[in-house]
């Protein structure tokens, strides 16, 4: 790709002015088209040191309205960034729909300075081109326009570039000793660049090669490219009448799946009082150590709770984080959405709730609503929950990647015990506030939510990242099992440090 690209292109200052009186005010009628049709877009800038990243934005948000867009400069990771993982900084400023995010250098960091510099194994950075493959495809199908920039400068003029900036008393301060370094590398970035292109160019988030030596030429260019994106996904939305979020889905027709792996559980699983108190203590021992220990070795820890209402989430985290240390660990309670969080990807919202390593976060429901509750009230498209298996085993292979011990529970009880546990609440003055309206309307539709919850254990169950179901119906036998299994992963897993 680099190679076929011809850095001699100029463009005179006349033609350039004409051209840009014509491509400044377009890209901002578009840029309000795009927002009044909630239209996300991303917009990648990468290249060489010198090549006129900083300028070039500028150029770009000078046609735009400041109130509806974010320039995001990417630097080297800070301590709280380290600690997370690799996409977690990128996620969290992904932007909101209607809103745009230019990112000054981006996810690719990781296969460019990181991969060239050594500072990454090269296990990791291998890993990362999937990782970022599928980031992008997971904004694009939701919506997201995706434009991609590499500003590309021969050696020689990167040089001189460097030189001039340094020879300038105002400028100088702005090549470092990293610059020259990296520019002894030429020859190594330009390989990893190559690399970059051909295993990230996609249909979904294709590559732009800006030919840079002329800054006029590349602002046209850039320009060009933007209003080129934005139009072609405008006329698609204007064409169909509907955006992927609002096409209509049949909400009688019920999916199953050959065996309901929730009718071979065996409910009847009990514990007595007695052993439930001493292992309690045990276990409870155990889980305090436990959090120390995966603090120090910098391990971060994910526990999942998802089960039928009334089904003992709540009495199970207590016992879970009963003696741990709270400035250890973090439970994050899943609501509805707010408004601010249905602007983004569906995932957004957790990804900002991912623990540090050496932390642990217990999520009370999870991201799995969208292949549940918004599956069966139609909240989410046929497309879109269906979508949904493949972007959390991608979220979660992630988050193992990064060293997470990831644990998932499905607590399950039948339709008698949850009504039994329903009476009790509607008679208890200290209970009766967790019972709703909603809870009865959810239990008449039992069969939709059982077999959308048989659908999730079978495709979302990976080696990674697996599935504990854990019967229910006995409050002492459910709370031990839960406990006995988080211990046994953490374990797993410090054995292997």
């Amino acid at each position: 790709m680099l190679d076929q690209i011809n850095l001699a292109t100029r463009l005179k200052k006349s033609e350039y002015k004409s051209i840009m009186e014509e491509l400044e005010p377009r890209l901002a009628l578009l840029q309000r088209r795009a927002i009044e049709l909630r239209i996300p877009v991303v917009v990648v800038f990468e290249g060489w040191n010198a090549a006129g990243k900083g300028t070039l934005i500028n150029q770009l948000i000078q046609a735009l309205d400041p109130r509806h867009f974010t320039v995001a400069p990417i630097h080297p990771p800070n301590d709280e960034e380290r600690l997370r993982p690799f996409l977690w900084r990128f996620w969290i400023r992904t932007p909101a729909r209607g809103r745009m995010t230019i990112f000054d250098r981006s996810w690719y960091t990781r296969v460019l300075q990181d991969r060239v510099l050594k500072t990454v194994s090269k296990a990791e950075w291998t890993k990362a081109y999937d990782e970022i493959n599928y980031f992008e495809r997971q904004l694009a199908e939701d919506g997201n326009v995706i434009i991609k920039f590499l500003l590309h400068i021969d050696r020689a003029e990167q040089e001189r570039r460097l030189k001039k900036l340094e020879g300038n008393a105002s400028t100088a301060w702005r090549v470092t000793k990293a610059d020259w370094r990296n520019f002894k590398l030429y020859d190594r970035f330009l390989g990893a660049m190559k690399e970059m292109l051909a295993r990230t160019d996609t249909r979904v988030a294709p590559w732009r090669i800006v030919e840079s030596h002329d800054r006029r030429f590349a602002t046209v260019k850039i320009f060009q490219t933007v209003i080129n994106a934005l139009e072609t996904r405008i006329a698609e939305i204007e064409q169909n009448g509907a955006t992927a979020a609002n096409v209509s889905v049949d909400l009688t027709r019920v999916d199953s799946i050959t065996t309901s792996i929730l009718d071979q559980v065996d409910l009847s699983k009990t514990l007595s009082k007695d052993a439930y108190s001493k292992k309690l203590k045990r276990l409870q021992g155990e889980m305090r150590n436990l959090e120390h220990e995966v603090y120090v070795k910098r391990i971060p820890v994910i526990v999942v709770y998802e089960g039928w209402d009334a089904a003992g989430k709540g009495g199970n985290i207590r016992r879970l984080t009963q003696t741990m240390d709270p400035r250890g660990y973090s439970v994050i309670p899943i609501a509805a959405p707010n408004d601010i969080e249905k602007r983004h990807h569906y995932l957004w919202r957790f990804w900002k709730e991912m623990p540090k390593a050496g932390h642990v976060a217990i999520f009370d429901r999870s991201w799995y609503g969208r292949v549940m509750v918004e599956r069966v009230e139609g909240f989410a498209t046929e497309v879109e929950w269906k979508r949904a298996y493949r972007e959390i085993r991608e979220m979660e292979a992630h988050l193992a990647n990064s060293g997470a011990v990831i644990v998932k529970f499905w607590l399950h009880i039948d339709r008698d015990e949850q009504l039994q546990r329903f009476e009790a609440r509607k008679v208890n003055p200290f209970k009766s506030w967790k019972l709703t309206e909603e809870d009865w309307r959810n239990r008449e539709k039992w069969d939709r939510y059982k077999a959308a919850v048989d659908e999730m254990l079978l495709r979302t169950s990976t080696p990674y990242a697996p599935w504990t179901v854990v019967e229910s119906n006995s409050k002492y036998y459910a709370r031990i099992k839960a406990i006995e299994t988080v211990v046994a992963a953490i374990r797993r897993r410090l054995a292997e440090t």
